[in-house]
């Protein structure tokens, strides 16, 4: 297996699909006999070995990130990777563009989320400007890498990569982990935490405002569910406020991800109103502890959640429709067929790592030729 450098501006403790699935894909691939060292930005987390956090200052838009110093730990050089993976075109991958240039190695590149979604945190008249200059920015820089890794065939024809060539390589889940858990411990979580069993409806993730969360909270008003959100971000203190007054809400932090299971079994669905996501990784965790989703019918969600298999669309924006999906997969919960062998192989992370290696090959191929 091969030596991957892998460059990421988030990490660690952030909790976000990106730090989990960058720190997914490193532990599989080590497990197959490669090496997979990782730079990120310094936090408050202990690096194991092949972990080199560098020095870092909190990014002032958005708590919890931090913009690292785009430099390249000595620890990485040695032995020299074949490829370098950024998962980042920003700070941080600006240090592993600089040291493909370096070593003489290709870039490959992963397109988690738009650039331009981040403009809408810096309020005022700057956010549209920002935005457009971001997202120049990002085009830019997935045309000067060798190739670039997307999580879905959404994304696929959302990313303007120009010549580079994009591969198809879903973020998986650790099924080992990601399944459903056993009763008495779901009877047991929703006692420590003040929930009801049933019917219990909720989300966990990032708290940002272009997830729409609060449309969780206007589709459930008056519905006979309980419900629970759990994660932190820009939007909760506005997801705080509103929940002072639904006694049926609870507002609550990360899990961490033991815990996560329990509590995707413990819901009867999960709800998914962002129309933004590149693949939706919770969605996917919450399809394998067998708990079907409601999602929003845009971007990749369209993919990653099938109708009358694993939950229920309804149109984005539309709270009245989203209460009626609600109502009709808390409905048909019992027959949707979430738990199915089948559904649950296809979503595991070790067939992201044979699509991932197949992408590497073909990009060193590329180069060689």
């Amino acid at each position: 297996m091969r030596t991957v450098a892998a460059f990421t501006d988030t990490y660690l403790p952030t909790v976000n699909g990106v730090s989990y699935t960058v720190r997914t894909w490193r532990r599989h691939w080590r497990r197959r006999g490669g090496r997979m060292p990782v730079v990120y930005p310094d936090g408050d987390y202990r690096p194991a070995a092949g972990e080199y956090p560098v020095s870092s200052v909190p990014f002032p838009f958005y708590r919890g990130f931090r913009l690292g110093r785009p430099t390249v730990p000595n620890g990485v050089r040695e032995p020299r990777p074949e490829i370098v993976h950024s998962h980042t075109p920003f700070a941080l991958g600006l240090a592993g563009k600089r040291f493909v240039s370096a070593i003489d190695a290709p870039l490959v590149a992963s397109y988690h989320t738009p650039a331009g979604e981040y403009a809408e945190y810096i309020s005022g008249t700057f956010a549209g400007p920002i935005e457009r200059i971001a997202d120049r920015y990002e085009r830019w820089y997935f045309r000067t890498a060798d190739a670039v890794v997307v999580p879905s065939e959404t994304a696929a024809e959302s990313v303007d990569s120009g010549p580079t060539p994009v591969y198809v390589v879903p973020n998986g889940v650790d099924t080992d982990r990601f399944a459903p858990a056993d009763p008495d411990a779901v009877a047991a979580f929703c006692d420590r935490h003040d929930l009801s069993e049933e019917p219990l409806v909720g989300y966990t993730g990032r708290h940002g405002h272009e997830k729409r969360l609060e449309e969780i909270l206007t589709a459930t008003a008056g519905l006979d569910v309980s419900v629970v959100i759990a994660g932190d971000g820009p939007a909760r203190p506005a997801l705080e406020r509103r929940a002072e007054t639904r006694p049926d809400v609870s507002v609550l932090d990360f899990f961490d991800r033991d815990t996560l299971p329990t509590f995707y079994t413990a819901l009867d669905a999960f709800l998914f109103p962002s129309p933004v996501e590149t693949q939706g990784l919770v969605a996917l965790e919450a399809i394998a502890c067998g708990t079907p989703v409601v999602a929003a019918e845009d971007g990749a969600l369209v993919e990653t959640v099938t109708d009358g298999e694993t939950g229920t669309h309804f149109p984005p924006g539309d709270s009245d429709a989203f209460r009626a999906a609600i109502d009709r997969t808390l409905a048909e919960a019992d027959r949707l067929p979430t738990r199915l062998p089948r559904r649950r192989r296809q979503l595991d992370v070790d067939r992201s790592i044979e699509a991932l290696e197949s992408a590497y090959s073909s990009v060193l191929g590329a180069s060689t030729g």
